[in-house]
């Protein structure tokens, strides 16, 4: 695992496209460590976390507002609030209508060692290089998941799905992960061991390692299912899609 300390959430990267009046702010706060955090980006916002080799975390927000104009965006921006306490992410902000409204980002640094639970409604959710039980759900937006280690479940509606395994398979539990709407991408160092299943409905299985031929599933005709045993087994390690290809790539 690696020891992340790049700050990399900016108002600059935020992809923002409206026509009407915008503010954008970093905020940063310090929390200090309970061994779980759980993060609610609410309805606009995304949410990363990146383990590092501290004991303390650090909560970056991005704080996003907009309306017919500039001093209004302002306003509106100056009602949110992000409390990041007792082991809780959140933002809380007035109710909007028309063309106002808010988002807050995330880009959370953590001990390598926390459990997390994530959930996002329009954005994504990117961990990297934490162990602990995993538990996401986002419903518009990919999820990016690197060297991860410990139990990890949960899945988003539309999005693509990219994991990335740590190099050694007595780091993982229990993997269950699905979407809906979206591709998966799943790379495994060459030497782990595990028991792989992955399934589709409407996409292609593929392979860089040698697999037996993929099985209708018994609670569909359509869906076809990959399960095979990766080195000498483990592990085991679900990764599903309804619409999309799944690929599993040896590093």
């Amino acid at each position: 695992m690696q020891d992340n300390r790049d700050k990399n959430l900016t108002c600059d990267n935020s992809g923002y496209r409206g026509d009407g009046g915008r503010f954008c702010e970093m905020r940063e706060q310090p929390a200090t460590a309970a061994g779980r955090l759980n993060v609610d980006a609410g309805a606009n916002g995304g949410a990363t976390v990146k383990g590092w080799l501290r004991s303390d975390v650090l909560v970056r927000a991005r704080v996003e507002a907009w309306g017919d104009s500039d001093s209004a965006a302002s306003l509106l921006g100056a009602q949110i609030h992000v409390d990041a306490a007792g082991g809780q992410v959140r933002a809380t902000g007035p109710a909007t209508s028309g063309k106002a409204g808010w988002s807050v980002s995330y880009e959370i640094f953590v001990p390598q060692s926390t459990d997390l639970t994530l959930k996002t409604h329009n954005g994504g959710v990117s961990v990297s290089d934490v162990r602990g039980r995993l538990e996401f759900a986002a419903t518009n937006g990919g999820v990016n998941l690197k060297r991860v280690g410990g139990d990890i479940s949960g899945g988003t509606t539309n999005g693509g799905l990219n994991v990335e395994l740590p190099g050694n398979s007595r780091d993982i539990g229990r993997v269950e992960i699905q979407t809906t709407n979206g591709g998966v991408n799943l790379s495994v160092p060459a030497s782990f061991s595990a028991h792989l299943k992955t399934d589709t409905v409407n996409g292609q299985l593929q392979s860089d390692f040698p697999m037996p031929l993929p099985q209708a599933s018994s609670s569909s005709r359509r869906q076809k299912t990959l399960e095979m045993d990766l080195g000498s087994g483990g592990p085991v390690i679900h990764v599903s899609t309804t619409n999309g290809g799944v690929r599993v790539k040896r590093l």
